[in-house]
């Protein structure tokens, strides 16, 4: 297995979906391709098809079969759906016949030994000594590394065709009969490589027996690759986007305003994620950080760009290096009976968690505890009835809001909060509530949902595009 002397670096959904344009500028790249590893995502929206979608929750096969009645095979049509789309993916990316041919094979036949598992596993289940939702996780483990096995395969087809020693690594455990750690599964699946003269494409999917579905869900292909970067010590991981880090969302604050971030640290990237907006999964981030693996994220269709690096500096120059928000609902517990009181906090807590609801963010007084958290209306009005059941005696308020944040590496003596407010109320903007912590982070200001994109513009103007022309700002 390699060590030190590589790089491990990760493609996306949805620039997996044109890996065919990526294979002479990024997997390709100079006279050397080797000396790095590749972790691949799933081809664009297979994994909405397999498991549900992401956004809208539309149900994919894992989803229609949990909720399957005896005679309902709605799912076995959902599956025909992925196989279909899967081959139309490859059939668009690989160019020689022979390929295609291989890959379809491939499809097809993990395609049908998933179909064989869920008849065989609805068949058991019919017994009243079987239980399916004890087996639920198992099916979504093994759902979820259908698409990586299938666009790894497909990128190591295309590589070899173009003169490349590529490896298709498959972590994702098929007809695996062994039970292995995620560690034990990497240093397997990488143990006779030598990255000096292969290039492994490997699966973003890991079967081990910690469920990397159950503990990260959608962020498994992350986690996976940071675990592999930190166990190889590999000098950089790298995650190519489809889009640059920037100060802010150019359709909100315009593309000529907008500053690629260039260098930040594991702080900020936090921050992000709390927010929705990943640079890297959490947990994946921890990976590295404990590794003392940099992390560099760039836009994979500019390869010659650098992107932005990632790693533990506090920052030359303290200030805002971007702003961002996110949609959340605000749950809002008012008890007179509160003060003193211990237990109200975990109750609230406990309900959450039960709903899997996210909590963003948090504020309390002698009587009063808001949540500010991301999650489906529905389990939040779950989360609801049971604090309501709990504490009779509560006032609860339930409102859709959006927190819009400020963050940098060092925000000390930037009088962020009080600018920010000044900036805001300049504007006719509507601050509901705002919250700084000592921590000297972010800053963020609770807005109502309809101005949320206005207060990113302002912000925006108030915090980089000011400084920036006044030159307090480096060059990215």
């Amino acid at each position: 297995m390699a060590h030190g002397n590589h790089t491990v670096e990760k493609i996306g959904g949805t620039s997996m979906s044109r890996v065919n344009e990526l294979r002479d500028t990024l997997l390709i790249a100079g006279d050397d391709p080797y000396n790095r590893m590749f972790v691949v995502s799933a081809f664009g929206g297979i994994t909405n098809l397999l498991l549900e979608h992401k956004k809208s929750g539309k149900q994919g096969v894992y989803a229609l079969f949990a909720d399957s009645e005896e005679d309902d095979h709605s799912w076995m049509a959902a599956l025909k759906r992925v196989q279909d789309a899967m081959i139309e993916a490859h059939t668009g990316i690989l160019e020689h016949p022979g390929d295609v041919s291989d890959a379809t094979d491939f499809v097809r036949d993990r395609i049908e030994g998933a179909r064989s598992f869920l008849i065989d596993l609805g068949r058991l289940c019919s017994y009243g000594h079987f239980r399916l939702n004890e087996h639920m996780s198992m099916v979504r483990e093994l759902l979820s590394g259908l698409g990586e096995a299938h666009s790894a395969f497909v990128t190591a087809l295309m590589l070899k065709r173009a003169g490349v020693s590529a490896r298709f690594v498959d972590l994702s455990g098929w007809r695996d009969e062994g039970d292995c750690s995620l560690d034990e599964r990497v240093k397997q699946g990488l143990s006779d490589i030598d990255v000096s003269q292969e290039l492994p494409i490997i699966t973003g999917y890991a079967q081990c027996k910690e469920g990397l579905m159950n503990e990260y869900d959608r962020g498994y292909s992350e986690v996976t690759f940071a675990r592999i970067a930190a166990l190889t010590h590999a000098k950089e991981a790298i995650i190519h986007k489809e889009f640059h880090l920037s100060s802010a969302d150019p359709n909100l604050v315009g593309e000529e305003n907008t500053r690629k971030l260039g260098h930040t640290n594991y702080d900020v990237a936090d921050q992000l994620s709390n927010l929705g907006m990943e640079a890297i999964h959490p947990s994946a981030a921890k990976m590295l950080r404990q590794a003392d693996v940099p992390l560099r994220v760039t836009n994979a269709f500019e390869p010659d760009d650098p992107g932005t690096l990632i790693d533990d500096s506090r920052g030359d120059t303290p200030g805002v290096e971007i702003i961002t928000a996110l949609d959340v609902i605000s749950v809002e517990v008012f008890e007179q009976d509160m003060v003193g009181v211990k237990g109200y906090d975990t109750a609230i807590l406990d309900a959450m968690k039960r709903h899997k609801v996210w909590i963003v963010s948090k504020t309390s007084n002698a009587n009063t505890i808001t949540h500010y958290v991301k999650g489906s209306l529905k389990s939040v009005r779950r989360v609801e009835r049971d604090i309501a059941e709990q504490f009779p005696g509560a006032e609860i308020e339930v409102r859709t809001q959006s927190i819009v944040s400020a963050i940098g590496r060092d925000l000390r003596k930037q009088s962020v909060l009080g600018r920010g407010l000044a900036a805001l109320d300049e504007a006719g903007l509507d601050v509901i509530a705002a919250h700084a912590t000592p921590r000297n982070v972010d800053v963020q200001f609770l807005m109502p949902r309809d101005e949320a994109d206005k207060a990113i513009a302002v912000l925006h103007k108030a915090f980089v595009e000011k400084e920036e022309k006044a030159g307090f700002r480096e060059a990215a």
